[in-house]
């Protein structure tokens, strides 16, 4: 199978290194990814500025292209630019730290993701549990199988797969939960500070967490030691509150 990797750590990261040479067993994978890390710029795609290509070895070789640009960038310039024909599948990781709850609205990782569901291609985004995993075996094992269902069972247009997994090693995972997209959250906090010419600046710190208990939430899967994977779309529109507000006579 033809396959477009990426991610928004950039193209140096141990994560997409590791997930390339996983993928590529089976597979034909092509690397298009940001040159520099792009964590949480969302589905912002570059308008203001043209967008550059150039070649990556890594250890000694050709590993891929890097663009200074967003995930979003890397997807739509792979298919529209960089790859003779649309890629079968895309797959966006393996992302340093989790991608639940709200963290989906923010992560690069997901919007590349979405970005191929939007381009009609099948599409997972994956992330481990951890800034400093202490090893990427237990996603390296289930991505390809993953990859493997999906090219025989078709997803529904438009819609992606939220793949997060713990920071264990891969025979004490318990399991895989298919999940909903929790409503964890962060109350967040910045730092005031002054720079050498007395101009105030802020930096963003000391993120709490407000966890999602719901059995069925993926970060609640994810911290009970399971393999988290959730359906979701670009698709944002609230259909129960799409019916009660044609009741209001607008």
């Amino acid at each position: 199978m033809k396959l477009l990797l990426t991610n928004d750590d950039g193209i140096f990261s141990k994560g997409i290194e590791a997930l390339f040479q996983a993928l590529s067993v089976e597979h034909e994978v092509t690397v298009v990814a940001p040159e520099t890390e792009q964590s949480a710029v969302g589905h912002a795609i570059t308008m203001l500025q043209p967008l550059r290509v150039h070649t990556v070895n890594r250890n000694g070789s050709f590993f891929g292209h890097a663009l200074n640009g967003t995930p979003a960038d890397c997807v739509k310039i792979a298919v529209s630019e960089l790859l003779e024909s649309p890629p079968e599948m895309v797959v966006s990781g393996i992302n340093l730290g989790a991608n639940v709850g709200v963290d989906v609205i923010y992560s690069g990782t997901v919007s590349a993701a979405t970005e191929a569901a939007v381009l009609g291609i099948p599409s997972i985004a994956v992330s481990i549990d951890s800034f400093a995993p202490d090893s990427f075996e237990g996603a390296t094992r289930f991505i390809p199988e993953l990859v493997a269902i999906l090219g025989k069972e078709a997803l529904p247009p438009g819609i992606c797969l939220n793949v997060n997994v713990p920071n264990l090693p891969a025979e004490k995972l318990l399991g895989v939960r298919i999940t909903r997209q929790g409503a964890q959250r962060y109350v967040e906090k910045y730092d005031r500070r002054t720079d050498p010419r007395s101009h105030v600046y802020y930096w963003l710190t000391n993120e709490s967490v407000v966890r999602d208990l719901d059995p069925e939430a993926d970060s609640h899967a994810l911290a009970s030691g399971y393999i988290s994977v959730t359906p979701i779309q670009h698709d944002l529109t609230s259909y129960p509150a799409l019916e009660r507000l044609k009741g209001w006579g607008l």
